[in-house]
């Protein structure tokens, strides 16, 4: 589970996205920021959550929110991912892994009874001045972006 909290100052981030764009934190100063850690493109769970965030995209938009999601995957598979889902937000790549243990979201995972090390599925609600809002642990995939309109301040 994550080290931060409500309140604490959003880490740094720098990467790109699936086209190649230069990201960081900084682009988003003055906006809201839905930053989403998820464990990988095109998978059951994984498409779930981010198809439910596309398709309450719009709501998002209203309340002035940008959105930004991040897996250790490449640029193609997240081109990928985008295109077959028609996804209206960028994709981080962070094969490196620095921004997720950054935000401290990598760490040991249980499945059937074998335990590795992975990605702990993790949303950031992050405010204009880059504080973090809310971190939402057990993300419900079918109804994520309930969970986060929920915690407007």
């Amino acid at each position: 589970m994550t080290h931060l909290k409500e309140g604490d100052v959003a880490p740094e981030l720098h990467g790109t996205d699936e086209n190649g764009n230069a990201i960081s934190l900084k682009d988003f100063a003055g906006k809201k920021l839905i930053l989403y850690f998820y464990p990988a493109d095109n998978t059951p769970t994984c498409t779930v959550e981010s198809c439910n965030l596309r398709d309450n995209y719009s709501d998002f938009k209203k309340a002035g929110y940008a959105i930004l999601g991040i897996s250790p995957d490449s640029a193609k598979k997240h081109q990928n991912f985008i295109n077959k889902h028609d996804l209206p937000f960028p994709l981080l790549v962070d094969d490196d892994k620095k921004t997720i243990k950054a935000y401290g979201v990598w760490g040991m995972k249980k499945t059937f009874g074998k335990e590795y090390m992975g990605l702990i599925r993790t949303t950031f609600v992050i405010s204009e001045n880059g504080t973090i809002e809310k971190v939402i642990g057990k993300v419900e995939s079918k109804r994520h972006a309930e969970q986060i309109l929920e915690t407007k301040v």
